[in-house]
């Protein structure tokens, strides 16, 4: 009996010693990384376009690609894809190639977005028709039909679930006033009253949890996902019953960014996405309000993933902005040189704000070529910039707000030690996923899985 006990103690021993070379099965739930995939970037040119062969390295880092963008159709209100050709072929389109990656990847999950603020109709008349995705709310037979396309498109192309980016009206940019501007605007806000985006926002807020619950309904029975996205700047207040919400979602993705751009405030440059409030400025602007106005009103937080962009928002430094570069810096224009690659005004993707930093390449280099200038923010609480003063000829000015590898791993770990559900990346064209600033493809990307694993 004693020979049976001190074999078994031995026995414990060696498979306690064994089990020390092997690595600790993870402790609680995963966490999550949507990842954001907008199609249109396969259409793009140079550089900047973004085929399967260069989407598929970051399925070994996402638990869910988000697809985007459907729409809505103005006069039926049925679910349609932006791209018809690039999309629906059913032989070679995109829908049908992300998805079938999913045979080398079954633990990634597929969905298929609507809007994003990627359904924008052009045109002379464009701008004073009215929002259809609040007319959509407004119709019940339209809301079914889009119910039943939406599902199909699902069904047909074999995604896993729907994402819901809805198009809700942004709020208006607030202005930064000196003392004699707020008391003139605080006089004639007693005369006009605040500016309401949405007269109606709160039968919308009704009618769209009705949409979501209806829709979550038809697609129960095959066990598909159903997801919310809060487009930045858009009030989740005013339009989203975030206590009902959780009976329908899956989770939500808050993009919690944005909050000062270029065409947005085109003569003020500040911190486009702080992580908490900065000093002397709304206290709404930053991940953490965002974040905590959804905990607040009961929303679990293992079904809140944190928003972070891969891109920075630039704005032209003229001879009247100053040399230091503190933000928030006036006297700036949404006039900032294009990206190489990207070529869109107000946007810098990761690789171009990358390419811009003092690297081996740019060090000597004078006027439009000299590298900026990168402030830190030592707490770690508001972000990252970079800029380059105008010189004497009020030429060659720069300044930029954006999020590196070091401020979305912050985000992560913020989402991490918050007990939320993850991080959702909008998205991944933006980050360098051709490795060409350092060598490592989509280095954003894998620093936030990195910390979220760690």
């Amino acid at each position: 009996m004693q020979f049976s006990i001190v074999f078994l103690a031995l026995a414990l021993a060696v498979a306690s010693s064994w089990a020390g070379n092997v690595p600790a099965p993870p402790t609680g739930a995963q966490k999550q990384l949507v990842c954001y995939y907008d199609s249109a970037s396969f259409v793009k040119e140079g550089l900047a376009k973004m085929v399967i062969d260069d989407l598929e390295p970051s399925f070994q880092f996402c638990t869910y690609i988000i697809y985007g963008y459907a729409g809505i159709d103005r006069d039926s209100f049925k679910a349609m894809s932006l791209n018809q050709n690039l999309d629906l072929d059913l032989g070679k389109g995109l829908y049908r190639t992300v998805t079938r990656l999913k045979r080398k990847y079954p633990n990634v999950k597929i969905m298929l977005s609507v809007g994003g603020d990627r359904d924008i109709e052009t045109g002379e008349d464009a701008k004073d028709l009215p929002n259809k995705y609040l007319q959509l709310l407004e119709n019940p037979i339209g809301r079914q039909r889009f119910i039943n396309t939406i599902y199909a498109l699902v069904k047909t192309y074999g995604f896993d679930g729907v994402d819901m980016a809805y198009q809700f009206p942004k709020n208006k940019p607030k202005k930064v006033h000196s003392g004699l501007g707020s008391f003139w605007k605080g006089i004639k806000k007693s005369f006009t009253g605040d500016f309401d985006v949405d007269e109606n926002s709160e039968r919308h807020k009704e009618q769209f949890t009705a949409l979501m619950r209806e829709i979550k309904n038809e697609l129960r029975p095959d066990n598909y996902l159903l997801s919310a996205t809060v487009l930045p700047n858009v009030n989740s207040t005013k339009f989203f019953d975030i206590s009902s919400l959780n009976s329908y979602v899956d989770f939500v993705n808050l993009a919690a960014f944005d909050f000062y751009t270029p065409e947005r405030n085109p003569e003020l440059a500040d911190i486009a996405a702080p992580l908490y409030p900065m000093a002397d400025r709304n206290s709404e602007f930053s991940v953490d309000s965002v974040v905590q106005t959804w905990l607040r009103y009961g929303f679990p937080s293992n079904k809140i993933n944190v928003g972070i962009s891969t891109y920075g928002r630039p704005w032209k430094m003229t001879d009247d902005s100053g040399d230091s570069g503190v933000p928030p810096v006036a006297k700036v224009e949404n006039n900032a040189p294009k990206g190489e690659h990207t070529q869109i005004q107000g946007l810098y993707s990761w690789q171009e704000t990358c390419s811009m930093l003092p690297n081996q390449d740019n060090m000597y280099a004078k006027g439009a070529a000299a590298p900026l200038k990168k402030i830190m923010d030592p707490q770690r609480r508001s972000g990252v910039y970079a800029y380059r003063a105008a010189d004497k000829k009020g030429e060659h000015g720069v300044w930029v707000s954006y999020e590196d590898p070091d401020t979305a791993a912050e985000k992560a770990m913020y989402s991490k030690s918050h007990n939320l559900g993850g991080v959702a990346l909008f998205d991944l064209e933006y980050d360098d996923f051709r490795g060409l600033c350092v060598g490592e493809k989509y280095p954003i990307l894998r620093a936030i899985k990195y910390r979220l694993l760690n």
